[in-house]
């Protein structure tokens, strides 16, 4: 299903009307907007190569941060590599 254009369009925009919505939010108190920002973040970020292509320079030059943004967003390739390092720790202390 997400292999059709118009899907992914679809997606894009929800992204960004989320994210246009969260900061519109942002004034009021409390924490509303992190709340549509971060779910918007993360549909740009499924849907455009041209955000998947800043996300890798943010990860490069802030490594612990992408580190969080990994875990924020709930990528299977951030699991995959703490489990390796996890493996590789555990084999080291053998």
């Amino acid at each position: 299903m997400m292999d059709k254009p118009i899907v992914e369009w679809a997606l894009f925009a929800l992204g960004v009307l989320l994210v246009i919505a969260g900061f519109a939010i942002a004034p009021v108190p409390g924490p509303g907007g992190i709340f549509l920002i971060a779910p918007g973040l993360a549909l740009i970020l499924k849907t455009s190569m041209w955000a998947k292509r800043h996300y890798v320079k943010v990860k490069r030059w802030q490594p612990k941060a992408g580190h969080w943004m990994d875990r924020a967003l709930r990528r299977r390739s951030a699991r995959r590599r703490e489990a390796i390092r996890k493996a590789q720790r555990e084999q080291s202390g053998d």
